[in-house]
C-alpha cells in the first residue's frame, strides 16, 4: 500500500500515477470532494445577458444545496441560497424565472431582490424573530468576463485571478458581449465526476477515439496545465474531410472580425479547477460543468453562447458545430463509462501516467495535497474519513 505521506526527498514518488481506483467510487471520498473541493470551488450560474432585468434570477443545484442569481430593483447582481430562513423551505422552484418580490410559497415570508427579509405575516407572534439578521443567506459571487460564478465558501483565488495567465488569449471573443444560443442542456452520467474532468483535459485520447476531431486537427492539437486551468487547443487543417458535416464546416465557417487571424481556424478549450470548461470556437462559447450527484454518478450541465450574427454561413457553421460535437460527446460517454465500469474490478487501482498527461498530473497532486488519503493505493477500512 502506498504510503499516504510523501517522501523527505523532494519529489512525490506518485507524480507519475493516477489516483486510485478507489477514489471514484468511495462514498466517503466523495463527502469530503464535496467539503474540501465543491463548496470552495467556483461554478457558473449563467451569462449576464441571461439576467437583464430587475427581478430576473437564475439558479444552479448541487452538492445539496440551491444557489440564486437575482438582478434586484438597483439593477445590482447578489448571490443568495435558495432557502427561506423560516422553516428552510425552497424559495423559488425551476432554473429561471422573474419576480418583484421572492415569496415563500410555504408561509408566505417575503424578502426584497436584495435579500432583505421584508414581509412577515403575523410577524408580532414570532417573539425571536429579527428580521434585521433574518435576510437571505448571501453567496460569494464573481463576474469574470460576463460570466456569473458562486462559490458556497469563500477562500482560495478568485475567478480572475485563476485565469489571469490566459487572459490576453481570451479576450478577443469578447466574452461580455455573448447570449444564449437555446437553454441549458443537463445530461446525467453514471460516472464519477473526476472521469469527466480527467477525459476532458486527455489529449493522449483524441488520435485514438476520436477520428472526427483527428481529421478536423490533424496533429496540433496540444494540452498545458496551469495551477488552476488545463488549456487544450487545436487549429482545423485545410486539408477537407471526407465526413460531410466536418467537410461544410470547414468550407461554411465565416471569417470573424473581432478576433486575430491565428484564432479564425482555432479550436480552444479551458477547464477551470474544479469542474467548469469553456470549448471557445470562432463560431460560438460553450461553458460545460459536471456536478457530482453521488460517488459514481455525476451531471453535466452546457449551453452555447453566440454573438448576434445573422449571416447563413455563420447559422449553417453553429449547426455543424452542434453535429461535430454531439458525435465527440457520444464517443466521450462511451469512453468514460468504460473507465468507470472497469475501476470497479479489484485487479485495478493506479495507472502510470505519461510525462505528456500534465493536466492529469496537475490534477492528481491537487486531490491527493486537499484529501491526503488519495495516496493510499487500496481502499481504507469503513470509516476512515472520520478518523
Amino acid at each position: 500500500m502506498a504510503s499516504i505521506h510523501k517522501l523527505d526527498t523532494g519529489h512525490d514518488p506518485l507524480d507519475g500515477w493516477s489516483l486510485p481506483a478507489w477514489t471514484y467510487n468511495d462514498a466517503e471520498f466523495a463527502q469530503l470532494e464535496i467539503d474540501r473541493i465543491f463548496r470552495p470551488g467556483w461554478q457558473v450560474v449563467c451569462h449576464v445577458s441571461d439576467v437583464p432585468n430587475a427581478g430576473d434570477w437564475h439558479s444552479l443545484d448541487y452538492v445539496g444545496e440551491s444557489v440564486i442569481v437575482v438582478r434586484g430593483q438597483d439593477m445590482q447582481l447578489r448571490a443568495f441560497t435558495n432557502v427561506c430562513r423560516h422553516r428552510g423551505s425552497r424559495l423559488v422552484d425551476g432554473s429561471s424565472g422573474c419576480a418583484k418580490k421572492l415569496v415563500c410559497p410555504y408561509h408566505a415570508w417575503t424578502y426584497d431582490l436584495d435579500g432583505r427579509l421584508t414581509g412577515v405575516p403575523d410577524s408580532a407572534s414570532y417573539p425571536t424573530l429579527d428580521k434585521g439578521k433574518a435576510g437571505l443567506v448571501p453567496v460569494d459571487m464573481e463576474i469574470w468576463r460576463g460570466f456569473i460564478f458562486v462559490r458556497l465558501e469563500s477562500g482560495g483565488p478568485s475567478v480572475a485571478e485563476m485565469m489571469a495567465p490566459y487572459e490576453d488569449q481570451v479576450a478577443p471573443y469578447r466574452f461580455e458581449e455573448l447570449k444564449a444560443l437555446g437553454r441549458v442542456t443537463l445530461r446525467p452520467r453514471d460516472v464519477n465526476w473526476k472521469n469527466v474532468g480527467d477525459n476532458y483535459s486527455d489529449g493522449l485520447h483524441i488520435p485514438v477515439a476520436h477520428p472526427g476531431l483527428t481529421r478536423l486537427f490533424g496533429k496540433s492539437y496540444g494540452v498545458e496545465a496551469e495551477p488552476h486551468v488545463d488549456r487544450m487547443w487545436g487549429d482545423l487543417v485545410d486539408r477537407p474531410s471526407n465526413n460531410w458535416s466536418e467537410r461544410a464546416y470547414q468550407n461554411l465557417l465565416p471569417s470573424v472580425p473581432h478576433l486575430p487571424e491565428a484564432n479564425q481556424k482555432r479550436w480552444l478549450y479551458f477547464k477551470l479547477w474544479p469542474s467548469v470548461a469553456f470549448d471557445i470556437y470562432p463560431d460560438q462559447v460553450d461553458f460545460m460543468q459536471w456536478l457530482p450527484t453521488g460517488p459514481t454518478t455525476c451531471l453535466i450541465r452546457e449551453i452555447s453562447y453566440v454573438f448576434d450574427d445573422e449571416r447563413r454561413e455563420m447559422k449553417a457553421a453553429r449547426y455543424l458545430n452542434w453535429r461535430i460535437n454531439r458525435q465527440v460527446n457520444a464517443e466521450d460517454t462511451a469512453l468514460i463509462t468504460r473507465v468507470q465500469e472497469g475501476m470497479a474490478s479489484r485487479t485495478f487501482s493506479m495507472g502510470p501516467l505519461s510525462d505528456k498527461e500534465v493536466c492529469l498530473k496537475s490534477f492528481c497532486a491537487r486531490i491527493r495535497d486537499l484529501i491526503p488519503e488519495a495516496r493510499l493505493e487500496k481502499r481504507p477500512a469503513p470509516g476512515w474519513s472520520h478518523k
